[in-house]
């Protein structure tokens, strides 16, 4: 009878099973590494990408509030700015107004009448003034009624008077202005 030894084949079968088994162990140990290794390299790549993206978007924020406080400062000088506009029309205003009432009656005062008043108050005017005669008063009162800047000319007081030992007639006249306009103010914006 033969007799065969099997031992030694299944002991090496043994171990080459056991280094096969190693083998795919230890690759598959590698696999695994290799894709949790990329799997967060992946993870680390988006979690920097979206902090990017997180200070970028704060910075387009700061300067997006830069921008917002100069445009405040912007419309705070145009309103300023707007406000001083209208002071300076309101002084162009009432530049125009005055001289032209002031040229009218110098134009409206005949010889030998003299102006010694003049008062404003609204719509209503004041003048006073000597005359040598009622004549020259009454030329003086049709000359302001036949002007653009004066209506409702009205003699106030007409007395006689001297002045250096000479005969003269102090008088008073009152009027209204034509072009007068009350001042509204202007509406306050909320």
């Amino acid at each position: 009878m033969v007799r065969i030894n099997l031992l030694p084949v299944r002991l090496s079968k043994k171990k080459e099973t056991a280094k096969q088994q190693m083998l795919i162990l230890l690759v598959s140990v590698l696999v695994v590494l290799v894709a949790g290794l990329g799997l967060f390299g992946y993870a680390q790549a988006r979690i920097k990408a979206t902090t990017e993206e997180i200070s970028r978007a704060e910075n387009d924020l700061a300067q997006l509030k830069v921008k917002i406080g100069e445009l405040e400062n912007l419309k705070k000088l145009k309103d300023a700015v707007t406000k001083k506009l209208d002071v300076l029309a309101q002084l162009r205003k009432g530049k125009t107004g005055p001289v032209k009432r002031l040229a009218v009656i110098s134009d409206s005062t005949p010889d030998k009448l003299w102006l010694t008043k003049y008062a404003e108050s609204g719509p209503n005017v004041s003048i006073g003034g000597i005359a040598v005669d009622e004549d020259l008063i009454a030329a003086f009162m049709r000359n302001l009624q036949a002007s653009d800047e004066f209506g409702n000319v009205e003699l106030v007081v007409s007395e006689q008077t001297e002045i250096s030992g000479v005969k003269a007639k102090r008088f008073e006249v009152t009027c209204s202005l034509k072009s007068y306009k009350k001042e509204e103010p202007a509406p306050q914006k909320k």
